[in-house]
C-alpha cells in the first residue's frame, strides 16, 4: 500500500538558502531511491513559511530504506543547524473514494 508523508520544517531567519541547498542534494538522491514514488520541496505562501517535504513511497520498505540512506542522514544532521525545531512529519494512507 503506498504511503505519503508530508514533513513541515520551521527554518531559522537568514538559514533558506543553506537549508535550500542541503535539501536539493537529499531530494535529488532521494528521487533515485527504489520504492521513491514523488519526492519534493514546496514552501508555505504565508504565516511562517516553512518549508515542506511532499513525498510519496510504493510502501512502507521505501520508506524505511529511505530513512536508512546515507543522504537522508547527512540531511538530517545538516538540517539541525538551520531548523527551528524537530519537523511535523505527518504519514497518511490511501482512501478509496472511487466508484
Amino acid at each position: 500500500m503506498p504511503i505519503k508523508i508530508v514533513a513541515f520544517v520551521g527554518i531559522k531567519l537568514g538559514s533558506e538558502e543553506a537549508f535550500t541547498a542541503a535539501a536539493r542534494i537529499c531530494v535529488a538522491a532521494s528521487r533515485e531511491e527504489p520504492g521513491v514514488l514523488y519526492y519534493d520541496l514546496w514552501r508555505e505562501q504565508q504565516g511562517d513559511r516553512r518549508f515542506m517535504f511532499n513525498e510519496l513511497y510504493a510502501d512502507q520498505a521505501a520508506v524505511d530504506a529511505h530513512m536508512a540512506s546515507d543522504h537522508f542522514k547527512a540531511f538530517g544532521m545538516a538540517a539541525r543547524d538551520f531548523a527551528t525545531g524537530r519537523p511535523d512529519i505527518i504519514p497518511s494512507d490511501p482512501v478509496d473514494v472511487a466508484d
